[in-house]
């Protein structure tokens, strides 16, 4: 045996990272071991590389919208290898620092892919490890649909790496992804169709949000087609794609993107050696302590399929360590009223329930929403419009939820779970004075509901 832990962490993503590092600072001997890169799908494939793509897109519309506030922007152009370069350089340096945190906090990392041989003992590298407490972090991974020729297109991993920018992108989906990534190909300048094969985007979010972005969609030159799916790829003998539908028609692209979910990240870990239990999904399945079906093996962020996000894969991770390490401290996550974000362009921002949710609850509701032009917009040509709502049971009148669509919808919405966490009444939300003049404050000046429940 190479070394003995008191807690031995598969996966050093967003989840595995903090509980290593919260355990190491409670006293605990700690190893995490990772086979891909440091600080997982967040900080290399997903929200923090989306971030600054999303933000490289913007500027097209910026330099167009310039014009009306005095600006002339002669001669710009934009280089697609030079914005991936960019994202490297800065994902290269939070790797740096997810490892510097890591050796800081006293946590011993071990850099390869590490095998389950029972509940108490990992290999790896030829080492064998001992653990009075195992933790798997290992996230999950993007899927292709089963149809022919599906390896043609690519996942949300590839499209951070693409050399260069596809002159026409299809993309399959109807979730986060797929709509950041549309935005994100539209707004560099490739022409964007978007396939999916619900009726809506973003299944789950409140509809007048859903219906307000795929106006906006299309409005900045997004196609959209509901209720279709794809039957199958082939190549061209120009180097194009030919994707068929299920309704005959064949759709000609440079690139096809799949965000038609993720699974588990399970493979080579030898849980064939752990009766570990799953959902009908696949993921692991858990207690509210985040202990598995086997003693001592837990698990926690996306491998367990609850709310697949960052900040509650650190709220998991955190609260594990201090279950393990500092019970008297442990507090179970709220799953309830949980902010989130998508950087679609126009952005969009959420927390607590939506309308049909609150409605399907057994609330009695009073619902405010508004339809307005942002300032910021006023001096130019675009047809862009914000989209507010507040969802208020009308018996209590607590607010019972928030919504966006409009610029920097995330960091406004932030700000507002606060108040919903604290129980904020509509009442309250009326005697809050606005910050004159933005976006933000249209959601203390609203003042009649659209609509009352009888």
């Amino acid at each position: 045996m190479s070394a003995e832990f008191d807690l031995f962490v598969i996966g050093a993503g967003s989840g595995g990272v903090r509980a290593a590092r919260f355990a190491a600072g409670f006293g605990a001997r700690v190893a995490i071991a990772e086979s891909r890169y440091l600080g997982g799908t967040c900080v290399n494939v997903g929200c923090v590389p989306k971030k600054l793509l999303v933000y490289g897109s913007h500027y097209r519309e910026e330099f167009e919208q310039a014009a009306g506030y005095g600006w002339t922007v002669d001669g710009a152009r934009f280089d697609w290898a030079r914005l991936i370069a960019g994202k490297n350089r800065e994902i290269a340096r939070l790797n740096e620092a997810y490892r510097r945190l890591l050796l800081e906090a006293g946590v011993q990392l071990l850099e390869g892919h590490a095998r389950i041989l029972d509940a108490h003992t990992v290999e790896l590298g030829g080492a064998r490890y001992r653990t009075k407490q195992l933790l798997i972090a290992t996230g999950s991974w993007p899927q292709r649909p089963e149809i022919p020729g599906a390896e043609l297109g690519i996942t949300s991993n590839e499209a951070f790496f693409l050399p260069a920018l596809p002159p026409r992108v299809l993309v399959v989906g109807g979730g986060y992804i797929a709509v950041e990534f549309a935005g994100i190909f539209r707004g560099c300048g490739a022409q964007v169709c978007l396939l999916h094969r619900g009726e809506q985007l973003l299944r789950g979010f409140d509809s007048g949000l859903r219906e307000q972005l795929a106006l906006e969609l299309r409005q900045r030159g997004i196609a959209l087609e509901f209720g279709v799916q794809p039957q199958g790829i082939e190549r061209r003998p120009d180097g194009s794609l030919a994707t068929t539908l299920a309704d005959g028609r064949v759709l000609a692209s440079d690139c096809v993107l799949f965000a038609t979910g993720r699974r588990p990240m399970l493979d080579g870990l030898g849980l064939e050696q752990l009766p570990l239990a799953r959902d009908a999904r696949g993921y692991l399945a858990v207690d509210a302590g985040y202990q598995t079906s086997v003693p001592g093996v837990h698990a926690l962020g996306d491998v367990i399929g609850r709310v697949p996000l960052t900040p509650v894969a650190l709220a998991e991770g955190m609260a594990l360590a201090r279950r393990l390490f500092r019970p008297q401290e442990f507090q179970p996550v709220d799953y309830q009223g949980i902010p989130t974000a998508v950087f679609s362009q126009p952005s969009l921002a959420t927390v607590g329930l939506s309308e049909e949710a609150a409605r399907a609850a057994g609330h009695r509701l009073k619902i405010f929403e508004s339809r307005f032009r942002p300032m910021k917009l006023s001096l130019t040509e675009s047809p862009e419009r914000s989209y507010m709502k507040l969802v208020v049971d009308a018996d209590s009148d607590r607010v019972l939820g928030c919504h966006l669509l409009g610029p920097e919808a995330g960091e406004i919405m932030q700000g507002l779970a606060v108040a919903l966490t604290a129980g904020a009444s509509k009442r309250q939300f009326d005697q809050t004075l606005g910050i004159h003049p933005t976006l933000a404050e249209e959601f203390v000046s609203l003042r009649a509901p659209v609509r009352t429940d009888s």
